[in-house]
This record gives C-alpha cells, sequence and structure tokens, in this order.
C-alpha cells in the first residue's frame, strides 16, 4: 500500500505524454490507498466539503473527483448522505508548464518544485524537525533577536525535504507548519503553531510528544515496507556560549543500517569542508546515543545536532539563509550516498 503524497515522475519528451503519464500514477495510487472517508451534509459542495475537513479546494478539487467517479452528480454536485472519499492532506498538483509540481508547504516563494533527475527513485523519507507547537527548544540570543531552535530546524528540514523531491524521493514532514514555508529572512518569527503529521496538535508533554512524531512515522513505515525507508531528525544544539560545534550524528547503538547512515552524512559533511574551507578542519562526529525516537522507530534513523544556538560563529550557520540552504544541499547529498550504498 503506497501514498503518494510526494509523486516525481520521469520527465517525458512530449508535455501530453508526461500529463497522461502523471494521471495514470494518480489514479492508480488511489485505487490502491484507504482513503478517510466523509458523509456530505444537505446542500453540501464539494469546496465547502473540503473546507470542512481541513483541504484546500485549490489543491484537492480534481483528486477528490477522480477519487468520487460514479457518485457526483451533474457538474460535479454531491449527494446528501452519500459517502466521499477525502484525498491525501498533501496531494499535491500538477504543474501544467514546467513538469514539475505544487507543494504548498513549502510557501509561495517554493512551492514549484521541478525534477531534477531520479537519483532517489524508490526511496522514502520521514524527515522530523525537533520540538515545536508550545515547545522552541532550545533558545539563543543574537543582538536584540530571540532565535528559537524549532524554527531553525525546521526550515532547515523544509529545504532539506524540497531537495529530496527535486531528486525523486517520497517524503513526508512529520513536524509540520502549514503557513511558514521555507524562509529566507535571517531572523526567523517564532509561533507555536506546528503540528505532527497529519495535523495533530502537538503535547506540552516530552514524553507524550515523542511518543506522537515515533507513532507517526511508524504508522507511515507499514504502509511502505519493503521500500528503501529513512528518519532523519533534526535539531539544533545548546552548549555555553564558549562552545562552537561542528554538525554531528547519532544513531541507535543496535542499528547498524542506521550507524552506516550517520557515516555517510558525517564523511559527506568533511569532505565538503575539507573543499570549501581546507584550513579549518571538521570535527563532527557519530556516536550512539539511547534516544527515544531513534530507539523505537521503524525505519533506519540519524539523529543530527546542527551546532550550537548560543555560540557566535555556530549563529552565523543559522540565521544566513544560504547557510542553511547549504546544510540542507549537504544533508541532501549525504542521503544521496547512503542510498546508492544501501540498494
Amino acid at each position: 500500500m503506497r501514498y503518494h503524497h510526494f509523486v516525481i515522475f520521469l520527465r517525458l519528451s512530449h508535455r501530453f505524454s508526461a500529463l497522461v503519464f502523471f494521471l495514470l500514477i494518480l489514479v492508480s495510487s488511489m485505487q490502491a490507498q484507504d482513503y478517510q472517508t466523509t458523509v456530505a451534509k444537505n446542500g453540501e459542495g464539494i469546496y465547502s466539503l473540503l473546507k470542512r475537513h481541513g483541504l484546500s479546494p485549490s489543491e484537492h478539487l480534481n483528486a477528490f473527483i477522480e477519487l468520487n467517479k460514479g457518485k457526483l452528480g451533474k457538474d460535479n454536485a454531491l449527494f446528501a448522505g452519500q459517502t466521499y472519499s477525502l484525498p491525501q492532506k498533501e496531494q499535491v498538483s500538477q504543474s501544467s508548464t514546467t513538469g514539475g509540481a505544487i507543494y504548498p508547504i513549502f510557501g509561495k516563494t517554493y512551492e514549484q518544485v521541478n525534477p531534477i533527475d531520479n537519483q532517489l527513485q524508490g526511496a522514502v523519507y520521514y524527515l522530523l524537525s525537533g520540538h515545536g507547537g508550545p515547545d522552541p527548544g532550545a533558545v539563543g540570543r543574537y543582538s536584540h533577536h530571540t532565535l528559537c531552535e524549532d524554527e531553525y530546524a525546521y526550515d532547515v528540514t523544509l529545504r532539506l525535504a524540497r531537495r529530496l523531491i527535486e531528486h525523486g524521493a517520497l517524503v513526508y514532514m512529520i513536524t509540520r507548519d502549514e503557513n511558514d514555508g521555507v524562509r529566507d529572512e535571517s531572523f526567523l518569527k517564532p509561533d507555536k503553531d506546528e503540528t505532527c503529521y497529519p495535523d495533530l496538535p502537538i503535547p506540552r508533554n516530552h514524553l507524550k510528544r515523542l511518543q506522537q512524531r515515533k507513532d507517526a512515522v511508524n504508522k507511515l513505515s507499514i504502509n511502505h515496507k519493503g521500500s528503501f525507508q529513512r528518519l532523519v531528525i533534526i535539531h539544533v544544539d545548546s552548549r555555553s556560549k564558549g562552545e562552537n560545534i561542528d554538525v554531528f550524528f547519532y544513531h541507535d547503538q543496535r542499528s547498524k543500517t542506521g550507524k552506516k547512515l550517520a557515516n555517510n552524512l558525517q564523511q559527506t559533511f568533511k569532505k565538503k569542508y575539507d573543499t570549501h574551507q581546507p584550513n579549518r578542519g571538521y570535527h563532527g562526529t557519530v556516536s550512539d546515543r539511547n534516544l527515544y525516537v531513534l530507539k523505537y522507530s521503524y525505519p533506519p534513523a540519524v539523529f543530527i545536532e546542527l551546532g550550537n544556538i548560543n555560540h557566535f560563529r555556530d549563529q552565523q550557520r543559522f540565521i544566513q539563509s544560504n547557510n542553511r540552504q547549504a546544510l540542507a544541499n549537504w544533508l541532501a547529498e549525504g542521503l544521496q550516498t547512503d542510498f546508492k550504498n544501501n540498494k
């Protein structure tokens, strides 16, 4: 059973053929899934039904019609009392001009995603940025600005998701903020409206929050049994102001695959630092750690700390958008290496 929330399709030479190919995949994927259902109310149309369930009509109208062929009246009218299937929340729209697709979660500036290649075709990634909702995580100060871990970890995670999709991967954002999108400003405004996939409020209790995320990942993982799957958890560390740290990686001690994943990422960062800052040296480490989500999630997982939110030099890594993009690009490159080494 596959949930094609993020579908990346091959570039075909003829635009019409590409559209037909996409629709065939979309329809076949819909037929293979178990969808949430709802009963239409008296006088309700598709737009109001979709809005009642938190779905954007502009994004999900066509998917709804495809799902419910044979149950609709003239001009796609609904019948009161009839049961209808709902599209998945992350169903994306085909772009008619570039062969790409629209992903609203990335925000208006970055929602159009065009495929680069299919190097990650067949790979499924669950991306989990730390904290969120009522918990901002580590908090640093830069001049008169407040830097919240959850906002910067989320922005890097979003950028990573977009990069992986460009290379053909299927991606699930586990921590989600539907209205932030990828942000290029230096100082990311903190908020508390993040949710856990698909749209669950994040609990205040630390253990309940971890259990919620683990459960979301494991439920999705079961649906993709037999596929290449990885869980990537992204945090920002908090240490003394005098401690400058490199990006480092944790894995569960029982997972040889998770260890290999962490090593592939660490080696990628080392090569990047050797190329771009040859005299600096890179001291990011790989080690095992007994962390709840690492321990109890089904897919092989890596836990990443991007730096020290209290150290001035590390703060530069976070507040400059091109640095956040570089972190995402390097992580994506390391994940590509991991995919090639483990196929």
